[in-house]
């Protein structure tokens, strides 16, 4: 089962200062309304039933609203309008439900003009924001190249034969790319070796990934990496951009289901970003896996809202 949320406006708070032209995140962001003008759009997904699935550690669920609070006090410096959608909650283990309700909402967000923005929720959020998009896309004739851009310590490509969880969201998309008879464009950054089998080395080759381990992406190799992001994009229609926090080291993000023993910095994650953002093709985006219970000091909600707060920035 699926529920949605009220819009909880309340989240929003923080210091006013008296200057002009100071606002924060708390005092520009709206609730989305019916007739909204274009706009980012915040939505939340409350689950982490992938998550359980996977025999992760659970918490996500409150991660939706942990990162609101985290978002509100940032300075504000953008020109269009951004707004806040409430959140989409699955309920006990009705994930299949929870993701069809949220791909719903985001194909109507986009349809409208908005650039939507999910706040996750374990990673199984990314099947259900590739399908809101996709779904965005039918009534193209050709088939539409959506690129999928995973920042992530993870490949998440697991076989979802056995069981759909929060490691397999990858396979469940191109398992329905052949079905549909699209073309599966996926690259993936940060990728330890550690935390992936040969086999998924082995399947993400044979899918025709793009892959850029968490040992290659140093300052001395940052431009490379950023000029194989812009070919990559070069080659799709619409991103998709989804960020898994245990990308980062765990000193930066401790509050994820499995945290990094290296990970790559948030000052080698944001060019990655800023090249997405830049694009003029960046459609969705989803951030996924805080976990406040397991964050120290806020530092995962506090990094996870500096790359909302990046990745909104239009001017």
């Amino acid at each position: 089962m699926a529920a949605d949320t009220p819009i909880d406006m309340s989240l929003w708070q923080g210091r006013t200062d008296p200057e002009p032209d100071s606002d924060r995140w708390h005092q520009r962001i709206e609730p989305l309304a019916s007739n909204a003008v274009p706009g980012c759009v915040l939505l939340g997904f409350e689950s982490d039933a992938g998550v359980a699935r996977n025999q992760g550690r659970t918490g996500a669920a409150e991660g939706p609203n942990a990162l609101r609070r985290a978002l509100a006090p940032l300075a504000w410096h953008r020109t269009a309008p951004a707004y806040d959608a409430g959140n989409v909650r699955c309920v006990d283990d009705g994930l299949e439900a929870a993701q069809q309700t949220l791909a719903d909402r985001l194909t109507s967000l986009l349809t409208a003009g908005h650039l939507p923005i999910v706040l996750g929720g374990g990673h199984e959020v990314a099947y259900a924001s590739w399908l809101g998009l996709a779904q965005s896309c039918m009534p193209k004739t050709a088939p539409p190249r959506i690129g999928i851009i995973n920042l992530d310590a993870h490949f998440d490509l697991r076989d979802p034969a056995h069981i759909r969880s929060s490691g397999t969201p990858f396979a469940q998309i191109a398992d329905k790319c052949q079905e549909w008879g699209w073309s599966f464009r996926y690259a993936c950054l940060g990728v330890s070796r550690a935390a992936n089998t040969r086999a998924l080395f082995t399947r993400a080759a044979a899918l025709g990934t793009l892959v850029r381990e968490d040992r290659e992406i140093d300052a001395l190799r940052l431009d490379s990496i950023v000029r194989d992001v812009q070919r990559f994009i070069a080659k799709c229609d619409h991103i998709y951009l989804t960020i898994d926090l245990d990308v980062l080291p765990a000193a930066e993000a401790p509050g994820v289901s499995a945290s990094a023993a290296r990970g790559v910095s948030l000052a080698l994650i944001e060019p990655l970003i800023e090249a997405v953002r830049d694009s003029g093709k960046l459609r969705l985006a989803d951030l996924a896996e805080l976990n406040p219970s397991l964050d120290i000091d806020s530092r995962t909600a506090r990094a996870a809202a500096r790359l909302v707060h990046l990745l909104t920035l239009d001017n």
